[in-house]
């Protein structure tokens, strides 16, 4: 990094009560002002090699200034005040790597079924079909389709160890985030 001149250095100190007054115009508070000045004074310090000698150091600084309060408010547009944490619990969304643990989870107790079993409870379940439709594409009666999907469901249930509805959807700590969320 050069070396900054001794009168750039005094010329921006001299200039700090104008660049003062012109933030305060800008931001309408003086503790923001002070803020702005500070940060337009830094990137001026930083930038000092980019400043040829003889010209208007003035409007060189007003100008950095100027920049730096349009950046601020264009950041500002963008970010949300939330230091009571409401918006981000109503952005709460359930993860999906849980569903594609489940699915997978699902995928591999299914094709552990009896094959007429499994070919029963995706013809009903899956595909929708009534169990009428269901047993005429199979080529059997009602009843021997009806009992194929319920022993499907019960061995799923047990294979996945699922108890009870509890046992679907978000886990105990990331539901209430969820329902919440949901919820509004």
């Amino acid at each position: 990094m050069s070396e900054i001149p001794p009168d750039f250095k005094r010329e921006m100190l001299s200039l700090l009560p104008n660049l003062r007054a012109f933030a305060i115009s800008l931001c309408g508070s003086p503790d923001r002002a002070d803020d702005l000045v500070q940060d337009a004074i830094l990137k001026a310090w930083a930038a000092h090699a980019s400043f040829e000698a003889g010209t208007n150091l003035k409007a060189w600084l007003f100008t950095i200034l100027r920049n730096e309060f349009y950046s601020q408010m264009r950041k500002k547009g963008r970010e949300i005040q939330d230091s009571e944490g409401y918006y981000t619990e109503n952005m709460a969304v359930h993860p999906s790597q849980y569903g594609k643990l489940d699915l997978q989870d699902f995928s591999k107790a299914l094709a552990e079924l009896p094959e007429d079993q499994r070919e029963a409870l995706l013809l009903v379940g899956a595909s929708g079909f009534a169990y009428e439709e269901a047993a005429e594409i199979c080529g059997c009666k009602v009843g021997t389709i009806k009992s194929r999907v319920s022993r499907a469901r019960t061995q799923l249930q047990a294979l996945l160890e699922i108890e009870g509805e509890g046992d679907f959807g978000p886990d105990a700590e990331s539901a209430p985030v969820t329902l919440r969320a949901f919820a509004s």
